[in-house]
């Protein structure tokens, strides 16, 4: 008998002319109650498991593997990674020429229609070129974010390698993914790995330090290779190694006097980080005000309000950039370039603008606002002319409250550059002040660099990673110790007053994600204090309505596989075959102490010693069972005597449970995940209460892994099809072996195994094999600890 639905045919599981009672409609979802809703609780996010489950499929495909052709899964494994760096590095490459394109199409535009309005006195429509290209480009950003391109199109490509289709390799891909993005954008392949051993990964080994390097190489020095190429028609020369280029500091040839930083200048650069560590605190202040204002009152509502918003802050910040560049900016003597930046001279010469300025000087605010972020910050690094302070100020000011009411937006808006140039701003400012106004014999662009690295270093906390991406967008190692201390001050400033910026928004979104290590005070918990006590669980052997129940009314990712500890289980063996083979798994998969005793006895008798032979014999004699005696396993069972509740295996967990039936002993067998019962279901993997469970269908680790990573939903499901009295054997597809640990484990070490291991879900055990609780990431998050440890100084 077979029944098939979206493509599965469910075999077993369904039976034609069967009437079902309203019972078994209601817990198939079929029939409810009038006015009552249908509870379906769902997470935004779902952590991945980096372990992989070691089911009875998985062993399969492992024994049947070779050692070649396990090489050859590595080997695929390293051209994956290549493939991705070189993928991001071409589509930087495209990026960044389209970039290019609408952006000097529009700078030009609105600057011949600035220069030639200037004069005729038609402004207004000079600003409404400027903000129909703006609002433009939004609009289409803004809609792109709404649809979102999935790579659900490559579904259709069936690739023979079943080890890609687990968390374990999407997590490697993407911190390779994240390493790669980083070092195409500043040419940092060291840098980007860094950054994803720092930010972009909450687990890392030894293995995938190489292929996250490898990759983040490959993207480096393919948008090298092309770029190069392109531009200076040099195929193979690896002139412009990133898409943000800071250029070169160095000292006029001739100028013996110039340096480009020396010990008296760390004072000030240790005065910059405290206040880019200011900044960056403030910065992340309002912009968390500002994304709980738009969680409450923005994404609740319908999705084009999003792109009304950000259509409203493109009309805001167009007029704030064209106002302030015709009243508020200075015109300034153009600065003299001489032979030792003749690399970098048409570029700063063709980005300077002298709207509203005689032909001798130029404008310096709208040098920095007319530009693209990039050329601003290259200006503020090397533009040998001066600024103004108060033009600086000024701009730094705007662009501070410009960036914090952007970030967050429906928009890829970025966070990196506007804080580089904002800091770019600050730092030149102080150069001026230093220079100028104090007579400091100084390099201005250090100052600039300085400032850009202390705001960035305030606004995300980063430390390693940022200064190696720094040194290596500038290619001047003698910056590393300065912005080595830049960055440590600017941080622990920062961590002072709030957190960095993005773990404010991963605290927001409700991202499990943890803290690389626990204060010492939370070792006052235990594992019994932090984990989940109430339990969902399920059997070895349960029936289809159960499991529909459950998983359509819990949020749970995975579910404890256990039996019952019961004193009346010999009246529930008689006749009742569901029961029987319950109690029959968990009598060949418990080990009891006689069993192990008699064990080492057999060793023993082996020792020459007669008086260990004599003790071996009477331990054997005793433990040895008679006939009449009661089962071993029964005998264990009645170490308690307290009366549990009559209930049947296949019944799941009732909210009418007393304290003392919610919480009776429960032996654990294993962890079986959501997305492995809705496939079991959906496959049709069940048999009749008559039937053996060995005549339940087999699948294979491909069949399970096929629909990975958008495994089918239980709503999903097609319930008219399902038999709700079929039983399900679970024990072949769960965990048998995951990590466990004590009720007694301290939270340090409950924090360290979940770090270092990956884990998604941690079962407590106590030391008679009973399960007691679960614990999950979220359990472990600083927000939860904290809450528990509050509670517990209360119950003290």
């Amino acid at each position: 008998m077979a029944c098939c639905t979206n493509g599965f045919c469910c075999r077993c599981c369904c039976g034609d002319g069967e009437t079902r009672t309203p019972e078994e409609l209601t817990i198939l979802g079929e029939l409810r109650e009038e006015g009552e809703d249908e509870i379906l609780p769902r997470k935004d996010y779902e952590s991945l498991d980096y372990d992989r489950c070691i089911n009875e499929p998985h062993a399969e495909v492992l024994e049947g593997m070779e050692n070649r052709k396990s090489k050859q899964y590595e080997a695929v494994r390293w051209i994956m990674m290549f493939s991705i760096g070189v993928t991001v590095g071409l589509v930087g490459l495209f990026v960044d020429f389209f970039v290019r394109l609408f952006t000097n199409i529009k700078f030009s535009v609105v600057a011949d229609s600035v220069e030639r309005c200037s004069d005729k006195g038609c402004l207004v429509l000079s600003l409404l070129e400027l903000l129909a290209f703006n609002m433009t480009f939004i609009f289409i950003a803004g809609v792109l974010v709404l649809i979102e391109f999935q790579s659900i199109t490559f579904k259709r490509i069936k690739l023979n390698f079943p080890f890609f289709r687990s968390d374990r390799d999407k997590r490697d891909f993407v911190s390779g993914g994240a390493a790669a993005g980083v070092a195409a954008a500043f040419g940092a392949p060291i840098g980007g790995t860094l950054f994803s051993l720092e930010e972009g990964s909450s687990f890392w080994n030894q293995a995938l330090t190489w292929k996250v390097l490898f990759c983040s190489m490959s993207a480096a020095f393919t948008l090298n290779f092309f770029r190069s190429g392109i531009s200076f028609n040099r195929w193979g020369a690896f002139q412009l190694p990133g898409l943000l280029n800071f250029g070169e500091f160095k000292c006029p040839e001739g100028d013996k006097d110039c340096h480009l930083w020396t010990v008296v200048d760390l004072a000030f650069f240790i005065l910059m980080g405290i206040v880019g560590g200011l900044m960056g605190a403030l910065f992340n202040c309002l912009n968390k005000i500002l994304a709980k204002y738009r969680v409450k009152h923005i994404h609740p509502k319908a999705k084009f309000i999003r792109v009304l918003e950000s259509l409203l802050v493109t009309m805001v910040t167009t007029l704030v950039i064209f106002t302030a560049s015709m009243l508020l900016g200075e015109c300034r003597d153009l600065p003299s370039f001489n032979s030792t930046v003749l690399s970098d001279r048409e570029d700063i010469n063709s980005t300077i603008r002298q709207f509203f300025c005689s032909n001798s000087t130029y404008n310096d605010m709208a040098t920095l606002f007319f530009n693209p972020q990039e050329a601003a910050i290259h200006q503020l690094f090397h533009q040998q002319g001066t600024f103004s302070p108060v033009s600086l100020l000024l701009f730094q000011l705007l662009y501070f409250l410009l960036a914090f009411w952007t970030y967050g937006v429906g928009v890829p808006s970025g966070l990196f550059v506007p804080s580089l140039l904002c800091g770019a701003a600050f730092g030149r400012l102080v150069a001026n002040i230093l220079k100028v106004k104090l007579g400091f014999d100084i390099y201005s662009g250090t100052f600039a660099l300085i400032g850009a690295a202390a705001f960035l270093g305030g606004v995300v906390r980063m430390t390693i990673s940022l200064t190696v991406i720094l040194i290596e967008s500038t290619n001047e190692i003698t910056y590393g110790l300065p912005i080595m201390i830049t960055l440590m001050v600017a941080k622990w400033t920062g961590d002072f007053f709030n957190k960095g910026i993005y773990d404010m928004h991963i605290q927001l979104r409700g991202v499990p994600l943890l803290e690389w290590e626990t204060e010492a005070e939370l070792d006052r918990l235990t594992a019994s204090e932090l984990m989940e006590p109430s339990l969902t669980y399920v059997y070895p052997h349960t029936r289809v309505q159960s499991l529909v129940s459950i998983l359509r009314t819990t949020a749970h990712h995975a579910f404890p596989v256990v039996t019952e500890n019961r004193q009346n289980e010999k009246d529930f063996m008689k006749g009742n075959i569901l029961v029987s083979n319950n109690i029959r798994f968990r009598k060949c998969s418990v080990m009891t102490r006689a069993a192990e005793q008699r064990r080492r006895c057999q060793s023993m008798k082996s020792y020459p010693s007669s008086e260990l032979r004599n003790v071996c014999d009477e331990q054997s004699a005793a433990a040895e069972p008679s006939e009449e005696r009661e089962d071993l396993l029964q005998q264990m069972l009645d170490r308690r005597h307290a009366p549990y509740p009559a209930l049947y295996p296949d019944q799941s967990p009732s909210e009418e449970w007393t304290m003392e039936e919610r919480f009776r002993p429960l032996t654990f067998h294993g962890l079986i995940l959501r997305s492995q019962l809705v496939t079991l279901l959906i496959r049709g993997v069940c048999y009749a209460e008559t039937q053996s469970s060995a005549s339940q269908p087999r699948l294979s680790y491909e069949e399970m892994t096929e629909d990975y990573p958008r495994y089918p939903d239980i709503h999903d499901l097609d319930l008219a099809l399902l038999n709700p009295r079929m039983i399900v054997d679970v024990t072949p597809y769960m965990n048998p072996c995951p990590y466990t640990v004590s009720p007694h484990t301290r939270t340090s070490q409950v924090f360290n195994l979940f770090r270092t291991m990956g884990l998604r879900h941690l079962p407590v055990v106590n030391a008679v094999g009973e399960i007691v609780g679960i614990m999950t990431r979220h359990d472990l998050t600083h927000e939860q600890l904290t809450a528990k440890l509050r509670q517990h100084h209360i119950t003290i």
